[in-house]
């Protein structure tokens, strides 16, 4: 819980008193519960451009969009909104930081914001109007918004929770009643699944989204990059572990998954060429919504499941992350702040979520509630994302060396070497201790 959330409701005179001097324009404070309001007052001739990562469901873009056009009637501020793919995003946002020049808003992916925190605009005021009004921001959401503890430097949009996604009939066929719950089973899983004829496979390619399962095979086994002091142990006895069964696994993976990016599991999935994979609810929502029959037919036999528990006993769940910051060089601030409350006031966050199928989970409580979570049994284990999110810097501090560690796909490259064979599990963790120290100095 933050630390607005630990505050009282700002009450009577004195209270909105306070609330003015943020210089943030109106602030109205209802005795109903969560009915305050805030808004920021756009400059003149203010006009927008906004650079996101594209969408993998249609509905996503659509919805977002619509609130797009529901601002700019609302305001009459032009909004430029511009589409790029995940791996495209964090270079472009890089270098618009390093330059002064660029899209006055970014949605980029994890903890990028702390790649460049002094480059972008404090977003406190709006960030704790939001949790307060809607329940709380999830404690994840506030770690990578929050470094210094002090201020925010971006807001969470949410995650697309990265679950395995399977074929009920063929886990059946290979000698499941349910998926499994544990890693000994998970692999007997994968093993007999190939038997069938119908192997799973997950990227071990520098995919954004789809190797962050690469966190949680190793944090499943006890192994972290750092410790909490953001001391470098990865290479460890527990890694070591992880690494062994990484071989396995693999073992029963359909060839290439050594170059799968984000879009190519979808693809063999849909193929039917794989029967399990991990990937976001976007195969489900494109095989519900194909105007191929074969294909919406297979939307009946696909299923989620949440990733089974390793050795550690506990669940150790790793998202893709979404961000949405303000440039500090825009020269439209209030503007832009107003456009990313407009868009996370429930009206339009609401109709984004449901637009989008479930492909982003909440980052704020009170969306728990969005009927897309309940309204198909299959879509509400992806609901939890944000909540149960581990961030890929742990468990250490967030911050440059956890944003740039990511950003260099160490985690999924060690695993991708000893997992293939292409170095011993030793050599790879030793590598990647190597690398991660470059970025956590001492």
């Amino acid at each position: 819980m933050s630390d607005f959330n630990r505050r009282k409701i700002l009450k009577s005179s004195a209270g909105i008193a306070a609330a003015a001097s943020l210089g943030v324009g109106t602030a109205i404070f209802s005795p109903l519960a969560n009915a305050q309001t805030l808004t920021f007052k756009p400059e003149k001739g203010a006009k927008l451009r906004v650079l996101r990562w594209s969408r993998f469901v249609q509905g996503d873009i659509d919805a977002y969009m619509a609130n797009v056009k529901k601002f700019t009637e609302t305001t009459g501020i032009e909004v430029r909104v511009d589409n790029e793919g995940w791996e495209d995003v964090r270079p472009k946002a890089a270098v618009a930081a390093n330059t002064g020049a660029g899209p006055d808003i970014i949605l980029s992916t994890n903890d990028d914001a702390n790649l460049y925190p002094d480059k972008l605009l404090d977003v406190t005021d709006l960030a704790e109007y939001l949790g307060k009004k809607y329940g709380g921001w999830y404690p994840a959401a506030e770690m990578f918004m929050r470094p210094d503890g002090k201020k925010w430097i971006g807001l969470a949009l949410g995650a697309s929770g990265s679950l395995i996604v399977y074929r009920e009939s063929m886990v059946k066929a290979a000698g499941f009643d349910k998926f499994p719950t544990n890693t000994d089973d998970f692999l007997k899983l994968y093993k007999a699944m190939k038997e069938k004829g119908t192997p799973g496979g997950m990227a071990l390619g520098n995919a954004t989204g789809d190797s962050v399962w690469t966190n949680w095979l190793i944090w499943a086994f006890g192994g972290k990059l750092v410790d909490k002091n953001n001391k470098v142990v990865i290479d460890s006895p527990e890694t070591l572990k992880a690494l062994e069964y990484a071989k396995e696994l693999y073992a029963n993976f359909i060839p290439g998954t050594l170059s799968w990016l984000d879009p190519n599991n979808n693809k063999a999935f849909l193929d039917g060429q794989i029967g399990v994979t991990n990937n976001g609810i976007s195969i489900y929502y494109t095989a519900k919504n194909s105007p191929d029959p074969k294909v919406k037919e297979m939307a009946a036999d696909i299923n989620h499941a949440v990733f089974p528990v390793g050795p550690v006993g506990v669940p150790t769940e790793s998202h893709l992350f979404f961000n949405q910051m303000i440039m500090k060089y825009t020269k439209y601030p209030q503007a832009s702040k107003e456009f990313l409350r407009f868009m996370m006031e429930r009206p339009q966050f609401d109709d984004w979520l449901k637009g989008g199928g479930g492909y982003v989970a909440q980052p704020l409580r009170a969306y728990e509630a969005n009927p897309i979570w309940t309204s198909d049994p299959k879509n509400t284990p992806y609901r939890d994302s944000v909540k149960n999110l581990r961030p890929a810097g742990y468990e250490g501090k967030l911050g440059y060396a956890s944003a740039g560690a990511a950003a260099d796909f160490i985690i999924p490259n060690m695993v991708a070497e000893a997992a293939s064979g292409s170095k011993s599990p030793k050599e790879a963790a030793e590598r990647a201790q190597k690398r991660a120290e470059r970025y956590y100095k001492v």
